[in-house]
């Protein structure tokens, strides 16, 4: 078993986060998953192909493949945007 420091008992895991600056990368990243997952969901619903979806916004397979992947949190509002258009959806956002 590894000893935990003193100072990280008690603290919890956003304020860890919060300490270290990682906190706004894991959220931003959480949520662009959840927004992939659900244009994910849309599209089994829909029967659609990545490669529809590509066609539907006008762009490559490359950047509809960087918008699925889970480890690429870097994908713009706009393009998630495209994508729910494209699917007959509006991504919504709120702040907290």
């Amino acid at each position: 078993m590894i000893p935990m420091k003193r100072e990280h008992i008690g603290s919890d895991f956003d304020g860890f986060l919060q300490e270290e600056g990682l906190l706004a990368e894991c959220e931003a990243g959480a949520l662009k998953r959840v927004v992939a997952w659900q244009l994910e969901q849309e599209m089994k619903r829909r029967k659609m192909s990545r490669a529809k979806l590509a066609s539907r916004m006008k762009t490559s397979r490359s950047v509809i493949d960087r918008l699925f992947a889970p480890d690429e949190s870097s994908v713009t509002l706009q393009l998630l945007e495209q994508a729910a258009l494209a699917l007959g959806r509006k991504l919504k956002l709120e702040l907290a």
